[in-house]
Parts: C-alpha cells; sequence; structure tokens
C-alpha cells in the first residue's frame, strides 16, 4: 500500500533538488530531505490521518489502499481510498476558498440533475473531502483510444459523446447557472474586463515575449482594451465552466460527467463552447466543429432565446480569447517553467488560431492584435518548438519472466521493472487462453478488477515522476518493463496501457515492445 506519507516523501527528493540546488550532490540532497521532512512530517502525517477519519466516517470502513494519483498542473492532491465494499476519491488542496465554492457548485449542480462528482464527506477546515470516484476515463483518453480502433480521429462514437456533452451544458450554464451563488466564485464572481486583462497580459508577458514575437506594447495594450469591452458587450448572466475540455469531462458507462470547475463564475455562454470545440489537443476537425456548433445552438434555443447571427459573431471573439489564454499557460510552462511536453501543444493551438483568424469579422479594428496574431499563426519558429526540444524516448516492454527481465539495450540502465503476476490472470481461463492483452476481451476482464486498476495509478503516480524529472533534465532514455508468468495476458495490457496514458500526456517517443509475441 503507497499511503500519503510515502507519496509526500517520493516528491520531496525532487523539489528539494531543483529548489536549492541543481548540481547537488546526493548527500547534500539527503540534507535537505532530511531537514524537510523534520519540519513536514507531523503535517504530511496528519493529513494522512484526515483523509482515513473522513473516508471511515462517510462508510464505515477503513480504507484498504490509499493510493496517489498523478498530479496536474494544480495544487490539488488527489488520492483513490479503496475499502472492502467502498471507495473515493480523497481531495486536499490548501486554497480554502476554490474548495468552498467546487462543494457548492457541486450541490447545486446535483440538484438540478447534472452529472457530476457526489461529494460524500467534507472537512473543509482541514481543506480536505471526499468525492464520488468516476475512474480514470476522460473524453480526451477515449477520443486517442477509439482512434486506434476506428482509424479515424472523430468516429462515430466519439461525435455520440460530444453530442452528449452539448445536451446537458446548457442545462449547466442556463438552468443550474440561475441556481448559483456567486459570491462564492473564486478569484471572480464574473469573467469580467479584469479576468479578461489577466488572461490578455498572461498571452503579451509569458508567450509573445518568451516565445519572441515583436509588438509595440502600447498599441497592442489598446487593443485589448477594445478587444475586452466589446467581448463586454455580449449577454454575460450564465454559468461560465472556465476550463470545459476534454480532459475535464470524465466518460463512466457510455455517459459523461463534469469535473474542475471550482474555477467558475458567471460569464458568456460563448467562452464554454470555445473551450471545448477549440480544445487544442483534441484535435477536432473543422466540419465536426461546425455541424457541433449547429448542434448546441439547437439545443440552447430549448432553454433561452437565442440570436444566430449575433451569438456567432461573439463566438468567434471568444474563441481567440480562450486561445490566447491556452498559449498563455503552454508559455509559462513551456517557456518560463522549462517544461517541454507543454510546447507541444502549441502547433495544435496555432492550427485553430488560423482557422478562426480565417472567418472571423468584427465591426470594429484591431490593428496591432490581429497583424500580432496572423504572426504567430505563421511563425514556423512556434509551429516547430516541439521540434527543437529533444524529445525523451520511452522504452516500454512487456515479458515473460521465464525467460528473465529484458536486456537494456540502450546501455543507459536503470528504469523500472514491475511485476503483474500478483494480479488475477485472464489464462487461467479457457476461453481467454488465445487472446492476449489487447484483445477487449481481455481487457474488459482485467479492468473490472479494482486491484488492477489501483496497481495502474500506483505505477503512473512514479512513471510520471521520473518523466517530468527526466524531460527538464533533458535525459534521452526511459526504460519501463512489465513481467508476468507467460508475458502474453497481463504485461501485454499493462505496457499497452501505459503506452496510450504516457502518449497523451507528454511529447515523448514511445517504444512498445511485447517480446513474447514478438517471439510467436
Amino acid at each position: 500500500m503507497i499511503d500519503v506519507f510515502n507519496f509526500f516523501t517520493q516528491k520531496t527528493d525532487s523539489i528539494v533538488y531543483n529548489f536549492f540546488d541543481k548540481n547537488a550532490t546526493s548527500p547534500v540532497m539527503a540534507s535537505w530531505d532530511s531537514l524537510v521532512l523534520f519540519f513536514l512530517k507531523d503535517k504530511i502525517m496528519d493529513l494522512n490521518n484526515q483523509i482515513r477519519n473522513l473516508f471511515v466516517a462517510w462508510c464505515g470502513e477503513n480504507p484498504e489502499k490509499i493510493t496517489p494519483l498523478a498530479r496536474s498542473g494544480s495544487d490539488r492532491q488527489y488520492f483513490r481510498l479503496q475499502s472492502a465494499n467502498f471507495s473515493a476519491l480523497g481531495v486536499f488542496n490548501p486554497d480554502a476558498k476554490e474548495n468552498l465554492a467546487f462543494i457548492e457548485f457541486s450541490k447545486v449542480f446535483l440538484s438540478k440533475g447534472i452529472q457530476v462528482p457526489k461529494i460524500y464527506a467534507e472537512d473543509i477546515s482541514n481543506n480536505v473531502y471526499l468525492i464520488e470516484d468516476l475512474g480514470d476515463m476522460t473524453l480526451f483518453r477515449f477520443i486517442n483510444e477509439q482512434e486506434k480502433k476506428d482509424g479515424k480521429r472523430f468516429g462515430d462514437s466519439v461525435f455520440a459523446l460530444y453530442k452528449k456533452v452539448l445536451d446537458k451544458l446548457p442545462d449547466l450554464q442556463i438552468t443550474a447557472g440561475r441556481a448559483i451563488d456567486y459570491r462564492l466564485c473564486y478569484p471572480r464572481s464574473d469573467f469580467d474586463k479584469q479576468s479578461m486583462m489577466w488572461d490578455l497580459n498572461y498571452f503579451k508577458y509569458y508567450f509573445l515575449k518568451l516565445g519572441g514575437i515583436s509588438f509595440d506594447e502600447q498599441a497592442l495594450e489598446d487593443d485589448f482594451q477594445r478587444f475586452s469591452d466589446y467581448l463586454l458587450t455580449a449577454r454575460r448572466d450564465f454559468f461560465l465552466y472556465r476550463d470545459f475540455q476534454s480532459r475535464n469531462i470524465m466518460v463512466k458507462e457510455d455517459d459523461v460527467y463534469f469535473i474542475d470547475y471550482q474555477g467558475g463564475r458567471r460569464g458568456a455562454l460563448q467562452y464554454d463552447l470555445a473551450s471545448l470545440l477549440f480544445d487544442a489537443k483534441a484535435d477536432m476537425p473543422h466540419s465536426v466543429r461546425e455541424e457541433l456548433l449547429d448542434y448546441y445552438l439547437n439545443q440552447v434555443k430549448k432553454l433561452t432565446k437565442l440570436d444566430e447571427n449575433e451569438f456567432r459573431e461573439y463566438f468567434h471573439a471568444f474563441v481567440i480569447i480562450r486561445i490566447l489564454q491556452a498559449l498563455g499557460a503552454y508559455g509559462f510552462r513551456g517557456f518560463y517553467e522549462k517544461k517541454a511536453h507543454f510546447l507541444a501543444s502549441i502547433p495544435f493551438a496555432l492550427d485553430n488560431l488560423t482557422y478562426v483568424l480565417s472567418i472571423a469579422r468584427f465591426s470594429f479594428a484591431l490593428p496591432t492584435l490581429l497583424p500580432v496574431l496572423e504572426a504567430v499563426a505563421s511563425s514556423e519558429k512556434l509551429r516547430s518548438l516541439a521540434d527543437f526540444n529533444k524529445k525523451l524516448t520511452i522504452h516500454v516492454n512487456s515479458f515473460s519472466f521465464k525467460r528473465g527481465v529484458p536486456v537494456d539495450e540502450t546501455g543507459h540502465g536503470g528504469g523500472f521493472v514491475f511485476d503483474c503476476r500478483a494480479l488475477p490472470n485472464p489464462g487461467r481461463f479457457d476461453k481467454y487462453k488465445e487472446l492476449t492483452g489487447r484483445d477487449l476481451a481481455v481487457i474488459e476482464f482485467l479492468e473490472k478488477e479494482t486491484a488492477v486498476n489501483s496497481f495502474f495509478d500506483m505505477v503512473t503516480g512514479l512513471i510520471c515522476q521520473s518523466v517530468e524529472n527526466y524531460i527538464e533534465r533533458e535525459f534521452d532514455f526511459l526504460t519501463v518493463n512489465f513481467g508476468c508468468t507467460g508475458g502474453r495476458h497481463r504485461s501485454v495490457y499493462f505496457a499497452e496501457r501505459l503506452a496510450g496514458f504516457l502518449r497523451d500526456k507528454y511529447n515523448v517517443n514511445l517504444v512498445l515492445r511485447h517480446r513474447e509475441q514478438e517471439m510467436r
């Protein structure tokens, strides 16, 4: 079992190493680790106990496993807690105001029949709460997995899910939006002038300046003012989710659920639709985007009056500010924090920017902003940034322990070896014997097992820490090996699943090998 204390101590090495001295030797690292852990140990153990106690108070059972989930870009930390009969996600977030917003928004959404995680228990004073465990299948992951099966990016199954999303989005924005207490929104109650200028300046300082795009600062500022003033003339009395994209939509039992709306506030309908349809990494075809836009408008008309032509003009403007916000985030994470995998999203965002600039028409002049955006969209330097960054190559192997661990062919040594033999074995059943871990029947068998998903959660928690550290330090190789008895079912399944996970999350080279299958 990996508990919260172990999770934090695993993270401490890299945190201390990076903060104090990137050239520090191991003895220096160890002394800093001991010092930090001396001060943090009590707080870490307190958090561990708080999460456990909250789980016990909710279901009456002690958690048998507490598995840390891979962290994203926020300060929130998620843990999957499992007992004999119950499962939940424990959340720790040091931002008390954000916690309150999430919990209260969730209660409103649930009361209106909108599918979001149920709130099982909360301890706001300690910034901890429990929510429903919706699994690991995001809409983004579903798109990528279906592409492998269907042979095209947006097949019928993906399109059908997007329609389900757009069936529910207007209810969230309009019906639930009327019941939201906007005084709880954090950091702003509205997507107002201040919010817009934050986003536009985020783009200016972290993308334009760090990306080497020249501009007249005062003239650009004047256009920012004109552009935001125009956006403020759109109707803005709806709930604005703020980050409505494919990684914040969960897929469970062929239905969709929404997560991570704690940054919501009052705003225009167009912004969330822009976030969804112009989600950079989703790489949605323009024809699909236009069809879904029409579908959404028909759904909205069932709830409120709508002038389609006016909506579309504002929509293009909101698409632009959303893309600029995303580029600012990619610049901050990629240029400033030196996390190269964020730069991989830039070409997709530039494709979207090129498209919207070709169709957007405004009744007012933006003499500096539009030429700057044209320069950004056409920049070969920016489009090839991901190629300029040295990619980490990750070798993911499946194997049989009968033939030993695969030989390291890179000469770098190290890496990971995971033993899958303690997990349920499909190979013991006749109907699975001739199949492999790549076959749907085997996948379904394994994913029904709690132990399998817990194992994968623990694996990704460890692997992500190494991948991010290796990318930052410009390492060349990482090897991950999964072994089982025959090298046919469990090891193949985990190698395939991890390769897909890493391919979706990072800009890396993936080399996937099933050693025992190659021998047949």
